[in-house]
C-alpha cells in the first residue's frame, strides 16, 4: 500500500486505542455516536462477518477519549479524529473499507472523508447531517462542555435524560443500555467532542463530490436529527439508498439492528459488484 495523500499534517494515535474486531472480508470501520462507545455495535460485530460467500471484517474502534481510547492532548478537531481512523486502518492493513458513522460517527466519517478520500470503498451515513451546527447549537455545546468540566461529571448528561432523547418513545429496555454508556464517558472525552463538533466545517460540497456506493439511513422517530437532513443528503447524491426506519430514533444499531445491519450488508455487496 502507497503512501496515501493526507489533507494536513497528521498526528499520532494516542498511546492506548480500543478497537473491537469480528471476522474476516471486507473491511468494515462503525463509528459510534456521541457520547457512547463502540459497544453500540454488538449486534453488528456478531451479525455482520456472516458466513462463507458473504464475509465482512468489522472493525469498531473507540473513538478519542471514549472506551478504552485515551483522548491524547490534541486541541478538539473531528479532523483529528479522521487522521486516528487512516492510522488504525493503516495498523490492520486495510487500504479502503466501507465506513458506517452514527450521530457524531457520521461527522467524522465526513470529516474522513473530506481528509483521506482514498480510504473510503462505500460509505453509510446514519442519524447524522452534513450541515454545521447553527449558532444555538454550537452556544448549547459549550454550555455542556463548561459544566461537565467544572463539575468533573457527566451527571449532567444524565439529568437532561440524553439516553431517552436519543431513543424512539417506547424504546424504555433500551434506556439502561444507554444510560450505562453515557455514565461511563470520561468529563473531559465529552468536553472534548463537543467542541469538536461544533467547529466542525459544512460538509455538503464533501458529500457532493463524493464517488463510492453510499446509503443514507434516519429514524423516522429521530428528535435529534430530522429526516429532512437525510433527505438533503439523498439530494446531494441522488444515487445513495436513502431508507427511513419506521419507529427508530436516534440510535438505529440498537433500536433497529436488523435494519442496521442489512443496509450495511446491502452497502458491501454495492461496493463489491463495482
Amino acid at each position: 500500500m502507497g503512501v496515501p495523500e493526507y489533507g494536513g499534517p497528521m498526528t499520532q494515535l494516542p498511546s492506548a486505542v480500543s478497537v473491537r474486531e469480528s471476522g474476516s472480508g471486507t473491511p468494515v470501520l462503525l463509528l459510534h455516536a456521541f457520547p457512547l462507545n463502540a459497544s453500540m455495535f454488538s449486534a453488528q460485530l456478531d451479525a455482520l462477518p456472516g458466513t462463507a460467500g458473504d464475509e465482512a471484517r468489522v472493525l469498531a474502534p473507540d473513538q478519542r477519549g471514549f472506551g478504552g481510547t485515551e483522548l491524547g492532548s490534541g486541541e478538539p478537531s473531528l479532523d483529528l479524529v479522521a487522521d486516528d481512523l487512516a492510522l488504525l486502518l493503516d495498523a490492520a492493513g486495510v487500504e479502503r473499507a466501507v465506513v458506517a458513522g452514527v450521530s457524531m460517527g457520521g461527522y467524522v466519517a465526513l470529516a474522513l472523508a473530506r481528509r483521506h478520500p482514498d480510504r473510503l470503498a462505500g460509505l453509510l451515513l446514519a442519524n447524522t447531517r452534513a450541515t454545521a451546527d447553527t449558532d444555538a447549537v454550537r452556544a448549547n455545546r459549550e454550555r455542556i462542555a463548561a459544566a461537565v468540566t467544572a463539575r468533573d461529571s457527566v451527571q449532567l448528561l444524565l439529568e437532561e435524560k440524553v439516553a431517552a432523547g436519543q431513543l424512539a418513545p417506547g424504546s424504555q429496555h433500551l434506556v439502561e443500555r444507554v444510560q450505562s454508556m453515557v455514565a461511563a464517558a470520561p468529563p473531559a472525552a465529552v468536553a472534548w467532542a463537543q467542541r469538536a463538533m461544533a467547529a466542525r466545517p459544512d460538509s455538503q460540497e464533501t458529500l457532493a463530490g463524493l464517488r463510492v456506493p453510499t446509503t443514507l439511513l434516519a429514524g423516522a422517530q429521530d428528535a435529534l436529527v430530522a429526516v429532512e437532513e437525510a433527505e438533503l443528503m439523498g439530494r446531494l447524491l441522488p444515487e445513495a439508498e436513502l431508507t427511513v426506519l419506521p419507529g427508530t430514533g436516534h440510535l438505529s444499531p440498537l433500536e433497529a439492528p436488523d435494519a442496521f445491519t442489512a443496509a450495511v450488508r446491502r452497502l458491501i455487496a454495492r461496493v463489491a459488484a463495482g
